[in-house]
């Protein structure tokens, strides 16, 4: 099976906003607001520095997706690219699909000077996609990520995704 990895395109927005509302229930337990998820993606897929989504496809189906947001670090004086937004179709799972959108991502990178790394988060229970990390070669740097969001920013009726 051969999988194919292309940068997304405004034509996808909707399957991506799908895909995002799945990731999200299945992995958090929350459901995401269409009239939020939609615009959302489409302010990625419409202005590159906001971050950039690839689609994993196999016989011309879209069965995958990746993002990245960018972080500057003072500190190493280059770009992180955050991965983000990873979903793979549930008849796709465990077949690679993952790790040929990371390897394509890694690939980017690793021709870029100006970026010097990945990362991602990930849910603390959520130890398969640990695991596929790890297995990429990923480690654990020690940080653990804090928020504060703002619940007048928010379009949910509650203030939280």
């Amino acid at each position: 099976m051969t999988i194919e990895i292309r940068p997304a395109e405004p034509a996808d927005g909707d399957l991506i906003a799908s895909f995002n509302s799945h990731m999200a229930l299945e992995t958090e337990g929350k459901a995401l607001p269409a009239d939020s998820i939609g615009p959302g993606v489409m302010a990625i897929l419409t202005d590159r520095t906001k971050g950039r989504y690839w689609i994993a496809e196999a016989h011309g189906v879209r069965i995958g997706q990746l993002m990245v947001t960018y972080e500057w670090s003072d500190w190493r004086n280059g770009t992180i690219w955050w991965i983000q937004s990873v979903y793979v179709h549930p008849d796709w799972r465990r077949k690679g699909v993952f790790s040929a959108l990371y390897r394509h991502v890694e690939s980017l990178v690793a021709g870029e000077p100006s970026i010097i790394g990945l990362r991602l988060y990930v849910e603390h229970n959520n130890k398969k996609a640990q695991q596929t990390y790890e297995a990429l070669g990923m480690t654990r740097p020690g940080y653990l990520v804090m928020e504060s969001l703002l619940a007048g920013h928010s379009k949910h009726p509650n203030g939280e995704y």
